[in-house]
């Protein structure tokens, strides 16, 4: 915690809080922490609307700051699981915004370029993550809140099925739509503190428990949007969308292209449409008593946004549903035998001089994947995806209420890519180490073979094991069968710590052209042991090797 606070000093980024606490004073608190529950000091920012006892909550506005007598639901989960609260993060004022800047303690600066925005509205939450300063973040999510700020700062953003997580003690942007989302450098530790967040508590009546759907199987179906609807992306931005695309593709998902048409136009009515007058109600009249505060302690293009709701009618508050229905209809049509929809978190990554000139066009354009979520009741997770020109790249993973988990599972197919290994001996199916493969979370391929430049030889070790060899140029060789197993990086990493000499880990050239990770034979081991090539497999030569020890006998 001390570390944390010096590197709050160090980064000089006043404008990432709104309150933050005594350092003695969290030191005492993180002293009394059991050190055996699940988020023992574990550092927590908290979003400004969200209340925590001892602390003011002001949504980003100093005229609407109450003292809260408790913590909220979500703070007080964390607290009682060990974490330690650091502060109040800044947030576009009543969460009303994608970008960042609409609040009158400043803009919040992105984490790698100060000069681009961190993205909204839980942008202090997610900026203290990526700086090192928290370890998670409480945020909110209405229109993409708890998702696009986590993409622009390269974090994990977790965004519940709607009343998975109770919103007793947060401030309402719409109230029937609010989610409170958490923030975390790392998916496992993101998804841990979403889950203990999870149950009514009895005092919020929107709060709700489902069964979670049945995880995936080994081959997924992931949708897509067709190409249209990726159009406008960032520069470089659809390239990196189309790798992540493959990474999942890679790990045995089938990928499918879907049109999400009807999602998109569901997007277009939280602010386009008579959704916006829950606003209006949430924070409306404190906004309309205080028009002297527009343009100092009310920010502008919230204040606008809030009162404008006023201009919709009951007849278009239930037009707007009706349509909404049918595009939910049609949405949920269209990801049919699908787990899940992968797309871009949000569609640019722009300057804070960007956002200035254009505040609600520019804001407009980081919604397009994030607005229909709340509106057709969807569960989403935003995971970093890579880099573009040095700043993060997120994509996004979006199912029906109650996926969390099994976007968690897909999820983790993304922060742990699949790498492919071909193996030709001990490790094969049937063979005494294939249990090792197992273990490390590999799944068979199929089989396959080495193109024809290499040879294999019968090593002196225990259990019997061959070494494969690439063949020196001029030298004759030929094609060697093994099998593909596909398994994640992590396990690979294990498994390859574990290999013992003279075996190691290398990459091997396939008949049909592919090169992939295989386990090799130092050549040097190779002197004087038995050439095997001829069998064409380790299988092979030991079947050939039992009948020459049985033969004396049938003699």
């Amino acid at each position: 915690m001390r570390r944390a606070y010096a590197r709050i000093a160090e980064a000089d980024r006043p404008e990432v809080w709104i309150a933050l606490r005594p350092q003695e004073e969290v030191l005492a608190e993180a002293a009394a922490v059991d050190p055996a529950l699940p988020l023992a000091g574990a550092l927590v920012a908290v979003k400004d609307n969200i209340d925590v006892a001892g602390l003011p909550t002001t949504a980003g506005a100093p005229s609407f700051a109450y003292e809260p007598a408790a913590d909220a639901t979500a703070v007080a989960r964390l607290r009682a699981a060990g974490a330690v609260v650091l502060g109040k993060t800044n947030l576009d004022q009543f969460a009303t915004g994608l970008v960042g800047t609409r609040s009158p303690h400043g803009a919040v600066r992105g984490a790698v370029d100060p000069e681009r925005v961190s993205g909204g509205s839980s942008s202090g939450s997610a900026v203290a993550v990526a700086l090192g300063f928290a370890d998670l973040a409480l945020g909110t999510d209405t229109a993409g809140s708890g998702r696009v700020p986590a993409a622009l700062q390269g974090i994990v953003g977790v965004k519940p099925t709607r009343g998975l997580v109770p919103t007793t003690g947060v401030v309402p942007a719409c109230r029937s739509l609010d989610c409170v989302t958490v923030f975390a450098r790392e998916l496992g530790l993101a998804r841990r503190a979403a889950e203990l967040l999870e149950g009514p508590d009895g005092v919020d009546p929107l709060a709700r428990t489902g069964a979670p759907l049945p995880a995936p199987g080994a081959a997924p179906r992931v949708a897509v949007p067709t190409a249209e609807h990726l159009e406008g992306l960032a520069d470089g931005w659809a390239e990196a969308f189309a790798a992540a695309v493959e990474v999942l593709r890679a790990g045995g998902a089938e990928v499918v292209e879907v049109d999400v048409a009807p999602l998109l136009e569901a997007a277009q009515l939280l602010y386009g449409g008579a959704f916006v007058a829950e606003r209006t109600l949430a924070v409306g009249e404190h906004v309309a008593a205080h028009p002297e505060l527009v343009g100092t302690d009310l920010d502008p293009t919230v204040a606008a946004i809030v009162l404008g709701g006023r201009a919709f009618s009951a007849v278009d508050a239930f037009r707007d549903q009706q349509r909404l229905a049918e595009l939910g209809a049609a949405g949920r049509a269209a990801l049919a035998g699908t787990d899940a929809l992968l797309t871009p978190t949000t569609t640019w990554h722009p300057t804070i001089a960007q956002v200035a000139a254009d505040p609600v066009g520019a804001n407009a354009r980081m919604g397009r994947f994030t607005n229909f979520a709340n509106l057709l009741d969807m569960a989403s997770l935003a995971v970093p995806a890579g880099t573009v020109a040095g700043l993060p790249f997120g994509v996004m993973l979006t199912g029906p209420a109650f996926s969390d988990r099994v976007l968690a599972q897909l999820a983790q197919r993304l922060a742990d890519p699949v790498v492919e290994l071909f193996v030709v001996g001990a490790h094969l199916s049937g063979q005494p180490l294939n249990h090792e493969l197992v273990a490390a979370g590999a799944s068979p391929v199929g089989p396959a073979r080495t193109s024809g430049r290499y040879r294999l030889f019968a090593l002196d070790t225990v259990p019997p094991k061959p070494g494969l060899v690439r063949c020196a140029e001029g030298e004759s060789g030929a094609a060697v069968a093994g099998e593909v197993w596909r398994l994640p990086a992590s396990g690979f990493g294990a498994l390859a710590a574990a290999v013992p000499q003279p075996m190691a880990l290398g990459a091997a050239v396939l008949e049909d052209g592919r090169t992939v990770r295989s386990f090799l034979a130092e050549p040097a081991a190779t002197a004087g042991a038995e050439d095997i090539t001829h069998h064409g497999s380790w299988p092979a030569a030991l079947a050939a090797r039992r009948e020459r020890a049985v033969a004396p006998s049938a003699r």
